[in-house]
């Protein structure tokens, strides 16, 4: 009975976190605050139903799946560093040209046209 309840919570919790994500993907109002929702809705929300079909395995069927527990540890890894992709990658989109550093320095992506005259720049 106790391993029922804890697999029934597991789900509802998933179940909670998904919807909250997917409400808050919609309705936040720009990339940088709808970031947030989907990474939370990914790590527990998955994360909770991969748990919880774990946990079912093992007592119901006498069954350790590693795949699953593999599958939560990957998202549980790569969620939190694919936000931050995404948030530098906005970072450096809503840069204006003229405000990024020249293309010597190595950062930056705007670059000088060595032909034209200098106060003109392109974009890789």
């Amino acid at each position: 009975m106790i391993w029922e309840i804890l697999v029934s919570v597991l789900l509802v919790m998933a179940g909670i976190f998904g919807f909250v994500g997917s409400f808050g993907l919609l309705r936040l109002p720009d990339t940088m605050t709808r970031l947030h929702a989907p990474t939370k809705a990914t790590t527990l929300g998955v994360g909770g139903v991969l748990i919880a079909s774990m946990v079912y395995m093992y007592v119901f069927m006498d069954y350790f799946s590693f795949h699953e527990l593999m599958i939560t540890l990957f998202l549980f890894l790569t969620a939190p560093i694919t936000a931050n992709l995404i948030a530098k990658a906005h970072l450096h989109r809503a840069e204006r040209p003229e405000n990024l550093p020249p293309s010597g320095t190595g950062r930056g992506w705007a670059t000088f046209d060595e032909t034209a005259d200098p106060s003109r720049r392109t974009e890789r």
